[in-house]
């Protein structure tokens, strides 16, 4: 969703005229909460107005639109930035073989490393992110491709015979950040000059504006994370910084070896654990997506989730922890919850930080780390300035008492770790 430091597009370029083109599968628009479709949608319309509104937009499964379109423009080959998914993968070989004799090719990646780049000396994945990081840093990265698009080479979608181009689609609900490229680039900007000096110290703290937002940007691809990279110096804050990077790149390479782990615990030993289901664990549930468990830490990152689509990154492991530690339940509810609700919501970096958090993943927290909510609000928010931010109540008798005993259900939670 750019047009800058994009290889693809320096490829298609190079060998002639371009059709640019986005399919809308209408698989993702089922699967995908209301906030990332319209960050997905604004970031389209924008990228139409940079192209002058050149921008094919259609809808359907790709392996049937996109063999349709090269034929319809006697296409020689089609470019497309490489995607490591699961679905990714399946459905860009499923285009690939319906193309046929045109090749597609598929150049550069939503990240610094490619997924399967970083190895052992043995040809093995990395299951601790530690000595991958080192081995990352190692291997490095491009730096940024110098991609434009010479607008008269751009073939107008109006032309296209059968083209089944629609308008892009609607956002379906409103964003409390804007999407697009020029946004993504302004608030790096502004984070570079304000924010990158105190990174190491803020991060961690959810009542205070510490971390870049890029998160979403990332996801969408309106930047990419060697643009990033860039700008990054020898600074603490700067290294603490790419450190985050090299997590995101991490996980991405763990879904890539382990597919499985999307949905199914990485460390099979938990597939054993007892979990909590039936009415109470449903109503606890509830409860804990509502913002009124009674810990007023958890509640204020659940309400702060429902009303933007975000949640701070120290604030997501507390919670998640909470419903997997505290209220026992299963770790794929509250990851399927945050993909409804987050814009930024990455399969990868979602269900793997999950996985951390419920202690179930490669390089996960023990399962014996039991975040304690009242302890992590102290000591991340000392002076209540994000609680009160989101749960105006907390002082009055509206807000609720807790809905369990922390203290008691961590000791059931190592109960139950023990049995297995």
């Amino acid at each position: 969703m750019r047009l800058s430091d994009l290889p693809p597009l320096v490829e298609a370029s190079a060998a002639g005229d371009v059709l640019v083109c986005f399919v809308v599968d209408p698989r993702l628009e089922k699967s995908s909460g209301e906030r990332r479709l319209s960050f997905l949608f604004d970031s389209l319309r924008e990228l139409d107005d940079k192209l002058s509104g050149r921008l094919l937009v259609v809808r359907g499964r790709p392996e049937t639109e996109i063999p349709r379109l090269a034929d319809a423009v006697d296409a020689s080959s089609v470019h497309v930035s490489e995607d490591f998914s699961p679905f990714g993968r399946r459905r860009d070989a499923a285009v690939a073989e319906a193309l046929g004799d045109v090749p597609l090719e598929a150049v550069g990646s939503p990240y610094l490393v490619s997924p399967g780049r970083v190895t052992k000396s043995d040809g093995d994945p990395y299951k601790v992110f530690t000595p991958f990081f080192r081995q990352w840093g190692d291997h490095g990265w491009r730096k940024p491709a110098a991609s434009s698009i010479d607008k008269r080479k751009l073939v107008d979608p109006s032309g296209v015979r059968k083209s089944g181009r629609i308008r892009v689609p609607a956002a379906p609900t409103g964003l409390a950040f804007p999407a697009g490229e020029d946004a993504a680039l302004a608030r790096w900007a502004e984070f570079v000059d304000d924010g990158l000096a105190r990174y190491e110290t803020d991060r961690d703290r959810p009542d205070r504006d510490g971390t870049s937002m890029m998160s979403a940007y990332l996801k969408y691809g309106n930047i990419h994370p060697r643009t990033l990279a860039a700008d990054l110096g020898r600074s603490k804050g700067a290294q603490a910084y790419l450190r985050e990077l090299a997590f995101r790149d991490f996980y991405a390479d763990v879904l890539y070896n382990w597919p499985k782990s999307l949905w199914h615990n990485w460390n099979t030993q938990f597939d054993d654990i007892s979990l909590d289901t039936g009415k109470r664990a449903d109503e606890r549930f509830e409860a804990w997506k509502e913002g009124r468990t009674g810990f007023p830490i958890v509640d204020a990152g659940m309400r702060q989730l429902a009303e933007t689509g975000y949640m701070h990154n120290r604030v997501r492991m507390v919670v998640a922890s909470f419903l997997v530690k505290d209220l026992h339940l299963p770790w794929w509810w509250g990851a399927q919850w945050f993909l409804d609700q987050l814009v930024d919501g990455d399969m990868a970096s979602n269900q793997h930080g999950w996985q951390w958090a419920a202690g179930t993943g490669t390089d996960a927290a023990p399962y014996f780390r039991v975040f304690n909510p009242e302890s992590q609000a102290k000591k991340f928010d000392p002076d209540g300035a994000y609680v009160a931010r989101w749960i105006p109540e907390i002082d009055s008798d509206d807000y609720p008492d807790p809905i369990v005993d922390h203290k008691a259900e961590r000791e059931e939670a190592l109960r139950r770790f023990g049995e297995i």
